[in-house]
């Protein structure tokens, strides 16, 4: 398991290429990344986070998923800072001996990054700065786990 919470952005292609490569024994590999949406005027997005308490929160996290599914491996990168449209915010990958569980592990994983871990967002755009609030749709998602 490979956990990362970082300002520098980070090159999926060799993350992916990399988290691949040792895993002879698994016949599933699953990725997700999450994009900085340009949507609504968006010119960047600052993200916070507590050092310390935010790894603690992502490790409870993959514990959890690796306690639920049959998998081999687990990473999550998260990034904090400033970031524009297009960036990559987040990567998850999950190995498995089949698909099913890499891919449910994979979702489990976003779906409790999204909405449990703690960071902190606040977008900024032409018409100011603002605090990106709780969604009820991510607070929903949870309920499916």
């Amino acid at each position: 398991m490979r956990l990362a919470v970082q300002e520098a952005a980070f090159d999926f292609g060799a993350e992916a290429s990399a988290f691949a490569s040792g895993h002879r024994d698994q016949g599933a590999i699953v990725t997700f990344t999450g994009l900085v949406r340009g949507d609504g005027g968006l010119s960047r997005m600052e993200i916070e986070h507590y050092p310390g308490m935010t790894e603690a929160a992502i490790e409870a996290i993959a514990l959890e998923a690796q306690s639920r599914w049959s998998l081999g491996d687990v990473l999550v990168i998260h990034r904090y800072g400033v970031l524009e449209p297009g960036e990559m915010i987040m990567m998850v990958a999950t190995a498995a001996p089949h698909r099913a569980d890499a891919f449910e592990a994979a979702e489990f994983l976003m779906d409790y990054l999204k909405s449990r871990a703690p960071f902190w967002k606040k977008e900024i755009g032409a018409d100011g700065a603002t605090w990106v609030a709780a969604k009820s749709a991510d607070e929903d998602a949870l309920t499916r786990w």
